[in-house]
């Protein structure tokens, strides 16, 4: 998987072209996606608990240290891109517009989210998603991304209302907010599991995501606002 949830190719302009990266970089990025490919249907196939190291470099004709030097943990090759989810809640805010709290920031974002049926908000399908449920390992990594997510969405707060980090209140509403995320991101994975298609899923929890949101409008609708741009 990628933390979009899904194994995908990158889509890169030919070497040579301006500004394409070079042949050798061109190079580790499609090792690295075939040996995430190659995960990805093992780890479905077999479970991510019973597939080794050693089979998946068998199965992408590479050497066991070439997987360990792109992904130095097993889980970095289920649930790849981990940086950029546990970053994402924090550059939505980061980058809400003029006069848009942070409640509302996330609440559209989720809902841009949805309507595109984003892997990142869990729409992985129902091989994937079984797959981490039947993982305790990969679930447990799960929970500490999620973990993470919340710490730096606090760390943003805080540095867009001028907050010390320990802030209550800046800790408070970060794990308001992270709880709404996750427990949306949770539901969707539920939904899948149910043997729902995406749609019939987003349709459920756009209005679900409405409501959760909705019930940190009393205590957040107007912290954390965006002022004019400087």
């Amino acid at each position: 998987m990628s933390i979009d949830m899904e194994p995908k190719t990158d889509t890169v302009a030919p070497p040579g072209t301006p500004g394409a990266p070079g042949l050798r970089e061109t190079k580790k990025r499609e090792t690295r996606q075939l040996i995430s490919d190659h995960a990805t249907r093992l780890f479905i196939e077999q479970g991510f608990e019973r597939t080794t190291i050693a089979e998946i470099a068998v199965a992408a004709r590479v050497a066991k240290k070439t997987v360990t030097n792109y992904f130095p943990r097993k889980e970095d090759l289920a649930l790849d891109h981990q940086e950029a989810f546990i970053g994402s809640s924090a550059r939505v805010v980061t980058s809400r517009e003029e006069g848009e709290s942070a409640l509302s920031a996330l609440r559209r974002d989720f809902g841009a989210a949805v309507a595109t049926q984003n892997p990142v908000q869990g729409f992985a399908g129902p091989e994937f998603s079984r797959m981490i449920a039947d993982s305790p390992t990969l679930s447990a990594c799960l929970r500490g991304m999620h973990d993470q997510r919340e710490e730096a969405l606090a760390a943003a707060l805080a540095e867009t209302t001028g907050s010390a980090p320990d802030d209550i209140t800046v800790r408070t509403a970060a794990a308001l907010l992270g709880a709404v995320q996750r427990t949306l991101f949770q539901r969707v994975q539920e939904l899948t599991l149910t043997g729902l298609t995406n749609p019939e899923i987003a349709e459920i929890v756009a209005a679900e995501g409405n409501r959760a949101f909705g019930l940190l409008e009393p205590a957040l609708a107007d912290y954390a606002t965006a002022g004019p741009a400087s």
